[in-house]
């Protein structure tokens, strides 16, 4: 995926999903939910020197950015990562290609 292909709603979402991944705390969530679905109070033992009001916040800024899935059970919520939107994530960053082209600039 090329950044100029990518039409405007979904840079508005890629711009979001990259916003939460640019915190070291929201990372390590996702590592933590890399082995399968947690619940939040797994998530805390995991991350036993953030508060847990603070964690609550980096998992609503993973919600609303798409990258996990949360399911209500009783009081506790489960969280999950998102396949699909960490993929489009993957494909929207360029990759080099394996033989470029030399500068124009040293035919000038």
């Amino acid at each position: 995926m090329i950044a100029e292909s990518i039409n405007p709603a979904s840079r508005s979402g890629l711009q979001r999903g990259f916003q939460a991944l640019s915190d070291p705390t929201r990372l390590r969530i996702l590592g933590l939910l890399e082995g399968g679905t947690r619940c939040v109070c797994e998530l805390q033992s995991g991350l036993s020197e953030i508060a847990p009001n603070l964690l609550s916040h980096h998992l609503r800024v993973l919600r609303e950015a798409g990258l996990v899935h949360a399911v209500r059970r009783g009081r506790w919520i489960d969280y999950s990562l998102n396949a699909e939107a960490l993929e489009q994530l993957r494909k929207a960053i360029p990759r080099p290609k394996a033989f470029a082209a030399a500068c124009v600039c040293e035919d000038i």
